[in-house]
């Protein structure tokens, strides 16, 4: 994969969100990106997510010239995920008046009812549905920037 090959996955199943997951861990999500389209039965969200299939790969030889370690800068690009099939939304630990707030989100969770998106400091955004689809797709070109997201806890 280069670094930019955008990612364009669906999930209907655990296993296909797991992956979708793992692409979405530590994306940053402004709460005003968010929406709920009941009629529709829509939950979307913009992201911009760091991207983890490019992080640390070696440089192609006409590839950035940032610095010298021989590694590609890191990215992060803005992700469109959409989640079909939704009835009902709910928030927990989340203050949805505060809508200048950024969330982090660790991971995307299936359960018998729905999905569950996890963000940092335990706050939570169930999507009730009996039969969910999840599509994700990047938007646009990715940028550099300085760091990637540490795990202290397991590390």
């Amino acid at each position: 994969m280069t670094a930019a090959t955008p990612i364009r996955l669906r999930a209907e199943d655990a296993d296909g969100l797991h992956v979708i997951s793992a692409c979405l861990q530590d994306a940053i999500v402004p709460l005003t990106e968010m929406a709920f389209q009941p009629d529709e039965e829509r939950f979307v969200l913009v992201v911009n997510r760091f991207k983890w299939e490019t992080a640390d790969q070696p440089r192609t030889i006409n590839g950035p010239t940032a610095d010298d370690d021989g590694l590609y800068p890191y990215e992060r690009t803005h992700c469109a995920v959409r989640f079909e099939g939704v009835r009902a939304v709910k928030a927990r630990g989340i203050d949805l008046n505060d809508r200048h707030q950024m969330l982090e989100l660790l991971a995307l969770e299936p359960g018998d009812a729905g999905v569950t998106l996890h963000f940092a400091g335990g706050g939570g955004i169930r999507l009730e549905a009996v039969r969910w689809a999840c599509l994700a797709e990047d938007l646009g070109d990715p940028w550099p920037t300085a760091a990637k997201p540490r795990h202290p806890d397991t590390e």
